[in-house]
């Protein structure tokens, strides 16, 4: 493989679930030659495992624990990140939720917060923390995770799919904002993933629609021109173009990983 990465730092967040884009983006970017600094919620959840598993791959990890709700732990992790790597290059703004992922007279006020703290705030202070230490290294890349709700609509999504829109208009704001400066800001907007998150929501609507998973599945897959769920290994090929050298010259794209799925409305 290709080290096109090599002495790059990148910081990915929301890596803990075995089966999530975001671990499967470390494991590829960890693979392209950059050093790593991982950040979720719980050390225990699975973050340190994943952490060691690169350093015995021979790469060069760490492991912080962040609650991307909180500014502070956001400016430590970047601080950690700089202390111990000597820089960032690279922000994958993985993390999010599925709170308000339902019928919008059902979504609550707890859900709209939660929502737009994890979605949009949540990343939009990680971009403020990192592209001071971006630009004293001369520029670098931020790939954000939205989702093809972000794009289009589609009912029951209601506080999911505002947050995503809302992250796909601040990548493009950093994008126009910093270019001149060599940040560039992308954001991946992935379709059905076979993900932790989605098998939860399919199994969330099975149990409403009174049906099995496997038909709620057959049911959303049909408007998938390639007819299936991608995997979070092919977000994460997606991510990684986008973080690196072969991506030079492209930034404010919203990209489609989607096997051909319509965004809705």
């Amino acid at each position: 493989m290709t080290k096109s990465l090599a002495g790059k730092v990148a910081i990915v967040t929301g890596v803990s679930a075995e089966r999530g884009i975001g671990r499967a983006t470390a494991r590829k970017l960890a693979g392209l030659g950059a050093d790593l600094v991982l950040a979720d919620l719980d050390l225990a959840s699975g973050l340190q495992a994943l952490a060691d598993e690169i350093v015995a791959a021979g790469g060069r990890s760490l492991a912080v624990a962040v609650d991307v709700r909180d500014v502070a732990q956001i400016e430590a992790c970047v601080e950690a990140a700089c202390q111990t790597f000597g820089g960032i290059d690279i922000l994958v703004n993985n993390a999010g939720t599925t709170a308000g992922a339902k019928p919008f007279l059902e979504i609550s006020d707890a859900d709209w917060d939660l929502s737009y703290a994890v979605n949009l705030r949540g990343p939009a202070q990680f971009c403020r923390a990192v592209i001071p230490a971006m630009i004293r290294r001369g520029g670098g890349a931020i790939v954000n995770n939205a989702s093809l709700a972000g794009l289009g609509a589609e009912a029951g999504f209601g506080a999911y799919s505002a947050t995503k829109h809302g992250l796909v208009a601040l990548t493009k704001t950093i994008a126009a904002e910093f270019g001149a400066q060599g940040i560039r800001c992308n954001v991946v907007c992935p379709g059905f993933v076979n993900t932790d998150m989605h098998r939860g929501v399919n199994e969330r609507l099975a149990r409403e629609a009174g049906i099995g998973v496997a038909e709620i599945a057959r049911q959303r897959y049909l408007g998938v021109a390639m007819g299936r769920a991608g995997d979070p290994t092919e977000i994460a090929e997606a991510i990684a173009f986008l973080a690196g050298p072969g991506s030079a010259y492209i930034t404010g794209v919203a990209l489609p990983v989607a096997g051909g799925t319509s965004a809705g409305l």
